[in-house]
């Protein structure tokens, strides 16, 4: 019996000794229930001192006009327009905050630049978000870049901003099947027109177009175009040469060069692409207003400049400059500023070719203020 008094001795300290465990548990549940409410409060705390040390920071008081300005420094520096991404400005300024993405939308400036590409996948969302874009310009001057191409899809989502659209570059390798000329016409305030990438093109078609262009034209860049221009090709775009201040081209013949300034009057800036594969006399051209020259040698096929240089007289000419070539005409290069008498700048050599110093002293003889610069990076102009 005294074994069985035990038990019944250790069976009732076991039970209390259970009741005090779950009584302790009670307690960890209610101080962890406590617990969680206390971090909870902190955290809160925390949050609201963030937002209102934020609200009180210089940042957050700038006045509206400043924060614009800022918002204008932000937006990319290239002038080449690509896709838009939420990790660029302006969409990456409106999902900052509820003010600045207010102050975003309310700056037409932003929304000015657009690249659009039509994708046959997910074309009504795309569409919606370029409309979105575009009405936020609120009839500003617009520059389009235009990426893969559906004239009929295009024409519907620009018809309500044409008569805004300024400048317009096509890239036409990426088009599926269609020719620019789908869209460049009816454009009635356009300055600037880029075609580039374009090959065995439909020349008749596309020098149509462009001679529809209204007066407002001031640039044209085909620079990138083959089959060459000549001067048959050239004088199919007229009009609108006469129109222009600067031109970016691809020519295959001396005389064609002479034959473009003959038919761009205005011109004030002019780069060729050169493929020169003969050389004929050429008659004396003065074109007097004429600023800036920049000639890039395609190939090895092509031959020296002289009788270009020779032929020609740039009363005006500010900046002169050529690349990639071996042989740089140094005697016709001199002839033309000793005739022409110009207030050259700079005269730019690059690529493969080179000036003594003793060249760079005959220029300098000629015009004691030139600047004669020898880059060789690989940039394209």
């Amino acid at each position: 019996q005294g074994v069985i008094k035990i038990i019944a001795e250790r069976q009732q300290q076991l039970d209390a000794a259970l009741h005090e465990i779950s009584g302790l548990d009670a307690v960890m549940d209610s101080f962890k229930n406590f617990h969680q409410q206390v971090v909870e409060k902190k955290d809160k705390i925390t949050q609201s001192m963030n937002l209102h040390k934020g609200l009180v920071s210089a940042l957050w008081r700038l006045p509206t006009e400043v924060l614009s300005q800022i918002f204008n420094h932000c937006l990319p520096e290239t002038k080449l327009l690509l896709p838009p991404s939420t990790l660029k400005a302006p969409m990456l300024l409106t999902g900052i905050c509820r003010r600045w993405r207010e102050v975003a939308v309310g700056m037409p400036n932003l929304w000015c630049r657009l690249y659009v590409e039509v994708d046959d996948r997910d074309w009504d969302r795309a569409a919606f978000c370029y409309d979105l874009w575009l009405k936020r310009s609120r009839g500003r001057p617009l520059s389009l870049a235009l990426g893969r191409y559906h004239s009929t899809k295009l024409r519907s989502l620009l018809q309500p901003y044409i008569i805004h659209i300024t400048s317009l570059r096509v890239s036409v390798h990426s088009f599926q099947g269609e020719c620019p000329q789908l869209f460049i016409t009816d454009l009635p305030v356009l300055q600037e027109l880029a075609i580039l990438g374009m090959t065995n093109p439909d020349i008749p078609t596309i020098a149509q177009s462009i001679s529809r262009l209204p007066s407002t034209m001031r640039s044209l860049k085909v620079i990138d175009m083959r089959p060459f221009f000549d001067a048959e090709r050239l004088s199919s775009f007229s009009p609108v040469w006469a129109y222009l201040a600067d031109v970016q081209i691809a020519i295959c013949h001396p005389n064609a060069v002479l034959h473009l300034l003959h038919l761009c009057p205005n011109l004030s800036s002019l780069t060729l692409r050169v493929a020169f594969d003969q050389t004929e006399p050429l008659n004396s051209f003065t074109h007097t207003k004429l600023k800036s020259l920049r000639i890039l040698y395609d190939a090895l096929l092509t031959r020296p400049l002289s009788g270009l240089l020779n032929a020609l007289s740039l009363p005006n000419l500010r900046a002169l400059e050529a690349r990639r070539n071996a042989s740089w005409p140094h005697e016709d290069t001199r002839a033309l500023l000793a005739r022409s008498k110009c207030p050259l700048e700079t005269l730019t050599v690059g690529g493969r070719v080179t000036v003594t110093d003793a060249q760079r002293a005959e220029y300098v003889s000629i015009i004691p203020s030139l600047e004669v610069v020898v880059d060789h990076s690989s940039r394209y102009f």
